[in-house]
């Protein structure tokens, strides 16, 4: 009896996965600055909403984290002819 075998979603189409990754952050983003700009603005306060709250704080640590992992593995996937021309120029 044979297995039916399925493709793998993020495996198969890196691409379609690398949209949805990017797509969450960016809604990420725009709830963690409208979250910003209504507290500033004063129609709600962080403790009236502590829910929202949390979620805030929990996307704001997600992305400093996702920031900071991106910086320190970012390194690997840089070009080496730039960095031999940045060194040449003294930068």
């Amino acid at each position: 009896m044979t297995a039916l075998r399925m493709p793998h979603p993020l495996r198969d189409h890196p691409e379609a996965a690398r949209t949805v990754r990017d797509a969450f952050w960016v809604l990420a983003l725009g709830f963690i600055a409208a979250y910003a700009f209504f507290v500033a603005l004063g129609a709600f306060s962080p403790g009236d909403v502590l829910g929202l709250s949390i979620a805030a704080a929990i996307l704001v640590g997600l992305w400093l984290l996702r920031a900071w992992s991106q910086a320190h593995h970012h390194d690997h996937h840089r070009d080496p002819r730039l960095a031999h021309a940045r060194e040449r120029r003294g930068f």
